[in-house]
C-alpha cells in the first residue's frame, strides 16, 4: 500500500518535501501568503492525529513524571539561556538581528517536536503531556529573558497574542478534539475505524506540513540576505551543542533512553512557527527579526531529520 510505502521512506519523503518546497518558494513567490495561511491548520492536523495515538490516561500519567518534567524544563529554561548568552556576543551587533536569534532560540518548540521524536524512538506520549507547560512557561518567561539580554526598549515590542492563539489552535482544540475521537472509538466501532483511518494520515500531513513552512518562507529570504548567511553557522552550532547537552541533562537526571531522547529533541527544537508573527508584527526597523526567525526554521527542519538518525545512536535502548 501507499501509505506503507509513506511509512517505511517517511524521511525521504520529508526531504521531498522541502525540496518541492523551496522549488515552489523559489518560483512562485507570490504564493507564499497562501502557503502560509495554511501552516497552522495543517500544524493543527498533525498534532491531533499525534494526540490521537496517545490514550488521554496516559498523558496524565506523564504529567506526574517528576524527573522528566523536571530535565524539560531545566534543558530549556536553565540550558538553552545559558548556551545563547555564550552565543550572543559573537553574532553581529545589529539590535534586530540579535531580537530575531534570541526570539526563536529562546522560545521551546510544542508542535512538529513530538513528531520528530517520536521517529527517534523518544518518549513522544510524555513531551506531549510537557507541550501546554513549555508554552505556557515561554510566555511568562521570554520577555524577562529579552528585558535581561537585549533591555527594556526591545523586550517591551513583545505581545503575548500570538502565544495564546498557537495554546489554541495548536495544543487545546486538537488535543480535546482527540479525546473526543477516543471516547467515540471506545463506544463506537465507526469511532474505532475513523480513529484508524485518520492514524495513517501521520507522514503525509508531516510532508504537506514542511512543504508549506518551506514554501511560505522561502520568498522571505531574499531581504537580508548578507545577515542571514553570517547567523545560519550560530543556528548549526546551537543543535549541534544542544544534542550533548541535552543528553547531559537526560544522564543528570537518570532518564531511561527514551526519556533522554525527548528531551534531547526538546532542547534542541524552537518554537520558531509560533514566534514567527511577533516577529512579523515588529516595526520596520526591525523587520530582519523575521527573516532570521524563518532561516532558523530552515536550518532547524534539516537538523531534525540528522537528529532521528543521530540521538538513537547517542542513547541507544
Amino acid at each position: 500500500m501507499l501509505l506503507d510505502s509513506l511509512e517505511r521512506h517517511q524521511v525521504a519523503v520529508y526531504v521531498g518535501a522541502l525540496a518541492v518546497g523551496a522549488l515552489v518558494g523559489l518560483l512562485v513567490p507570490a504564493a507564499g501568503t497562501g502557503f502560509g495561511v495554511a501552516i497552522n491548520p495543517l500544524l493543527g492536523a498533525l498534532l491531533y492525529v499525534t494526540f490521537l495515538q496517545v490514550p488521554a490516561r496516559e498523558l496524565g500519567r506523564s504529567l506526574r513524571a517528576g524527573r522528566f518534567l523536571g530535565a524539560t524544563l531545566v534543558v530549556n529554561f536553565a540550558v538553552v539561556p545559558v548556551v545563547v548568552a555564550v552565543v550572543l556576543p559573537l553574532l553581529p551587533a545589529d539590535p534586530a538581528v540579535r531580537l530575531g536569534v534570541l526570539l526563536v532560540l529562546l522560545a521551546p518548540c510544542v508542535d512538529y517536536v513530538v513528531v520528530f521524536t517520536g521517529l527517534a524512538g523518544g518518549n513522544a506520549a510524555r513531551l506531549l503531556a510537557a507541550t501546554p507547560l513549555l508554552l505556557i512557561a515561554q510566555v511568562v518567561l521570554l520577555p524577562g529573558f529579552l528585558l535581561l539580554f537585549l533591555g527594556a526598549d526591545l523586550a517591551g515590542v513583545v505581545e503575548p497574542g500570538p502565544f495564546v492563539q498557537a495554546f489554541l489552535v495548536l495544543i487545546a482544540i486538537p488535543l480535546t478534539a482527540a479525546w473526543v475521537t477516543q471516547a467515540w472509538a471506545a463506544r463506537r466501532p465507526a469511532g474505532r475505524r475513523f480513529a484508524a483511518m485518520a492514524s495513517t494520515t501521520m507522514v503525509p500531513l508531516m510532508a504537506a506540513t514542511l512543504a508549506a513552512v518551506v514554501a511560505s518562507q522561502v520568498p522571505e529570504l531574499g531581504a537580508g540576505a548578507a545577515q542571514v548567511v553570517r547567523v545560519v553557522p550560530f543556528y548549526v552550532l546551537f543543535l549541534v551543542v544542544m544534542a550533548f547537552a541535552g543528553l547531559a541533562v537526560a544522564r543528570l537526571f537518570r532518564l531511561d533512553p527514551p526519556d533522554g531522547r525527548a528531551v534531547v529533541f526538546t532542547g534542541a527544537t524552537r518554537n520558531s512557527l509560533v514566534v514567527l508573527p511577533l516577529a512579523l508584527a515588529l516595526p520596520d526597523t526591525l523587520a530582519i527579526a523575521a527573516v532570521l526567525v524563518v532561516t532558523q526554521t530552515l536550518v532547524e527542519v534539516v537538523g531534525m531529520l540528522c537528529y532521528v538518525r543521530i540521538v538513537p545512536r547517542l542513547l541507544p535502548a
